[in-house]
């Protein structure tokens, strides 16, 4: 396959298309619930000091990897391989990152379908005066209902890969420059709504004043977790992203913007959140459950609830349907590298990820007993698998390729650093985020 000759037109695109690749269910589900698990403040703050050392660093291997090659992941590997003299087998490694996203996209799409249900109940009034145990049982409900599962579901993936298949310029660039303004904005107006109830001040201190006696082992393997999997790095999906980018455009730069937005849309969603729950008088550390239970009941009880709720799951599918978006074009990338068209590869993809996630539908009822492997159903193993071991594994290969394995004279053009940022930062990757992220890999398996 030849250089693709597909480019991002501006520089804001580029950050704005990575940054939706980024910003998803890490930020505005994932995060706040964790944040309230560990500690609130002190785990924000590993959080933030391992972005910079584990995330930024690999998210920046794995954007140069396609700079340099230009083509789908899949050929970059192999192309910049055979140009170092390395096996041709790195090419595999675009073969993983896609069956990794493929796994991911899977069940995303399924969960993503709940913010569906959830903005159109928040719209229709349903959870005004309904307790947490009514909207529990609902929810349970709504899970064990394979017909409205496999509608949103189906809808979701439909969204996401219609777009994908009108191409770079007039899909992803397209969507990506109006909806993650509108997903910032969205998040200011629900931070400014935050700031005038009581929770505001004690959700501000539970933020940003740490309190180090609730630092453990674990709770620094969540934040080095969260950390690489928030800037959805080892995927390959920024691999592919990496070979629109434009020629004359710093990686270091972009790749620290990104890095922002990604971290700004985590503290906004987790004031937003954590100002309502401690309006209520709720327990900040409710795991999981918070986004789907605890939040609806928690704005229920507000002034104008239902209407600040409907805005939350409006970004929370925002946020889904632009990380959906940027997960899908790795594969589509890897099967037009060999020979099939854009159209058809989308139609492709789109199909084969709705039949996997299928089995994710059907793990809340009829296969909620079935157990797949190591104890888990269907749902619990793509969850789990792909993000918490296939997500670092990847990680840590890019990184090795990018630091030890491709031509200096490469990746020195690629980064675009100059020659002391580009020994900086090849060193930070060689002797900290590789071992940071063979930590997390190791955790994951253990």
């Amino acid at each position: 396959m030849n250089e693709t000759l597909e480019r991002w037109s501006t520089r804001r695109a580029f950050i704005l298309a990575v940054t939706g690749a980024a910003v998803g269910l890490g930020n505005i589900w994932r995060f706040p619930y964790i944040t309230g698990e560990n500690g609130g403040a002190a785990f924000l703050l590993l959080y933030v000091a391992f972005v910079l050392l584990l995330g930024l660093p690999v998210m920046m291997a794995e954007i140069l990897i396609g700079r340099a090659g230009r083509r789908s992941p899949m050929q970059s590997l192999g192309h910049l391989a055979s140009q170092a003299g390395a096996s041709r087998h790195w090419r595999l490694l675009g073969l993983f990152g896609a069956v990794t996203v493929f796994c991911i996209l899977s069940f995303y799409s399924v969960v993503s379908g709940w913010s569906i249900e959830f903005l159109v109940a928040a719209v229709n009034g349903d959870f005004a005066g309904r307790s947490a145990a009514e909207i529990g049982a609902g929810f349970n409900a709504f899970l064990a209902d394979p017909g409205r599962m496999t509608f949103n579901h189906t809808l979701f993936l439909m969204m996401t890969m219609l777009v994908v298949a009108a191409g770079v310029a007039k899909g992803l660039e397209k969507l990506n420059n109006l909806l993650m303004p509108l997903l910032y904005l969205l998040l200011l107006v629900l931070a400014g709504y935050a700031a005038t109830t009581e929770g505001f001040a004690p959700a501000l201190a539970w933020l940003f004043l740490p309190d180090f006696s609730a630092v453990t082992p674990m709770v620094m393997l969540q934040a080095m977790g969260h950390a690489f999997f928030t800037l959805a790095v080892g995927a390959c999906a920024l691999m592919a992203y990496g070979a629109y980018m434009p020629d004359h455009q710093s990686l270091p730069r972009a790749a620290v913007s990104v890095a922002v937005l990604d971290v700004t849309v985590a503290l906004l969603a987790g004031i937003a959140i954590f100002s309502v729950v401690f309006a209520q008088g709720m327990d900040p550390g409710e795991g999981p459950g918070l986004m789907f239970v605890t939040l609806p009941v928690a704005f229920a009880e507000l002034p104008g609830g239902s209407l600040w709720l409907s805005l939350f799951f409006l970004l929370l599918l925002l946020a889904t349907w632009t990380s959906s978006i940027n997960l899908a074009e790795p594969m589509v990338a890897t099967l037009q590298g060999w020979g099939l068209g854009r159209g058809a590869s989308a139609a492709v993809v789109g199909l084969a990820v709705w039949g996997l996630g299928m089995l994710s539908v059907l793990s809340f009822s009829s296969l909620a007993e079935t157990r797949v492997l190591f104890g888990m159903n269907p749902f619990e193993l793509v969850s789990t698998i792909p993000p918490e071991i296939f997500l670092p594994l990847g990680g840590l290969l890019i990184a090795i390729f990018a630091a030890w394995v491709m031509p200096e004279q490469t990746t020195l053009r690629a980064l675009d650093a100059g020659p002391n940022g580009f020994r900086a930062w090849r060193a930070l990757v060689r002797w900290v985020s590789i071992p940071l992220t063979l930590i997390v890999l190791l955790a994951g398996l253990i």
